[in-house]
């Protein structure tokens, strides 16, 4: 993350630190979904349960802790120093190693690089099979340190953490056969405490490029719990995404409601272009950043010698919920070719608008509601119902127009998630 240093008063120069942000819970099996043609929202729907389940079931935490421990040893991965610069060019033969012990002669991992200095940006790409043009894109950045603290900078949560997080991510999907019907690209940037340099030459080369990226979604700092939840949704309305941010709500709740893998989740802000995701919001992206804690519960430690593994108690179990949130956004953005194995008489959901109602009905589905919740693109409760029918309306009148996600919680434990737009 770059804790940036910005004038608190433009006529006197004067300069004050600023820094980072936090999450809320999910769920389990979900049903089949029968909606009406939604264009908003048409590139961010919820069909790959089964792929996606058993790619959450096989993140492991040591290989995070690993990844982490390695790049702290470097000392500093500062853009300028010898060290910073080795550690971006290992971490593109780490992930070449990744795709060849994987056989994926298909993946392609290149150095982009920059005029600014000798560290380079690096990119995975996974080629889609059916819309190639179409790109999604996870990333994170490198380096370490800052212009104050260039030569002892460990770096372990800011952001070996996040590195970490792309790389088992990486290799579950390695793992699991990955083939998606569009363009998957993880990116290490490159020189982001110094200004989002790395970040901001590649979006802009994209922009340059007219590439059709679907969305972005950034991991800096993963590994250190602040919060009393356990992900943040960045929601600076500038850089973020609000339609993205909708969409990470919606696999929260499809996926971490409850059941084996619960991820809680709140909202924060920096008020600044804090990381990466900044540099693609500018160029017209779609991006959003899920913090590790809210902005205020930032890890004390970051841009100090003292943002090491051994400060976080050795532990990267936070970072694991991180690598299953990337992971439920690639799937489902990207889709894949591999067949699931949805059952016939899953429960099927059945969600539509009409004349500022909400019609609801869910069939083969044994179990009574405990409560329907909606939730606003701001990710704000605007409705609860409690002990609804499992088939009825519930009226939309005074409610602005826009999107929102309808969470259905079962008396069963399950819940049950869907987008739809209010015109």
């Amino acid at each position: 993350m770059k804790k940036f240093l910005f004038p608190l008063i433009l006529l006197f120069g004067s300069l004050l630190w600023a820094q980072n942000g936090g999450p809320n819970i999910q769920n389990s099996t979900e049903p089949n979904i029968v909606h009406q043609p939604l264009s908003l929202l048409s590139d961010f729907t919820i069909d790959q349960d089964d792929f996606v389940n058993q790619c959450i079931a096989m993140v492991e935490e040591n290989n995070i802790a690993n990844t982490i421990i390695t790049l702290e040893n470097y000392g500093t991965r500062f853009h300028s120093k010898p060290s910073g610069v080795q550690a971006s060019h290992d971490i593109k033969d780490w992930w070449q190693d990744l795709a060849d012990t994987y056989e994926r002669n298909d993946i392609t991992v290149e150095a982009f690089n920059h005029s600014f200095s000798n560290q380079i940006s690096v990119i995975l790409t996974i080629p889609g099979n059916e819309s190639p043009d179409e790109i999604v894109i996870i990333g994170g950045h490198l380096d370490s340190g800052d212009f104050w603290l260039q030569d002892n900078a460990p770096g372990a949560d800011d952001n070996a953490s996040g590195i970490a997080t792309l790389t088992e991510t990486l290799r579950v999907l390695l793992a699991n056969d990955f083939q998606p019907k569009k363009t998957v690209q993880i990116m290490a940037y490159a020189a982001e405490e110094i200004g989002l340099n790395g970040s901001a030459d590649i979006a802009q080369t994209y922009k340059n490029q007219s590439k059709n990226v679907l969305g972005v979604l950034q991991f800096d700092l993963t590994n250190y719990k602040g919060s009393d939840f356990d992900i943040a949704l960045n929601n600076d309305a500038q850089y973020t995404s609000s339609e993205l941010n909708l969409f990470l709500i919606d696999l929260l709740e499809h996926y971490n409601a409850s059941g084996e893998h619960p991820i809680s989740y709140d909202f924060s802000k920096c008020n600044y272009a804090c990381s990466d995701h900044a540099s693609w919001a500018q160029k017209g992206y779609k991006a959003a950043f899920p913090m590790e804690s809210a902005f205020e519960d930032a890890n004390p430690n970051i841009h100090t010698p003292n943002d090491t593994f051994a400060a976080m108690n050795n532990d990267a179990s936070h970072s694991v919920k991180f690598v299953k949130l990337a992971l439920e956004f690639v799937i489902e953005t990207a889709k894949t070719i591999q067949l699931n194995t949805t059952e016939v008489n899953a429960p099927q959901l059945q969600v539509t608008v009409n004349q500022n109602k909400l019609l609801y009905k869910i069939d083969h589905f044994d179990s009574p509601l405990k409560s329907i919740v909606l939730i606003d693109t701001n990710g704000k409760r605007v409705l609860l119902t409690e002990q609804p029918d499992n088939q009825g309306e519930i009226s939309m009148t005074g409610f602005p127009a826009g999107a929102y996600i309808a969470v259905f919680k079962a008396e069963n434990g399950k819940s049950f998630s869907k987008k739809f737009l209010l015109r």
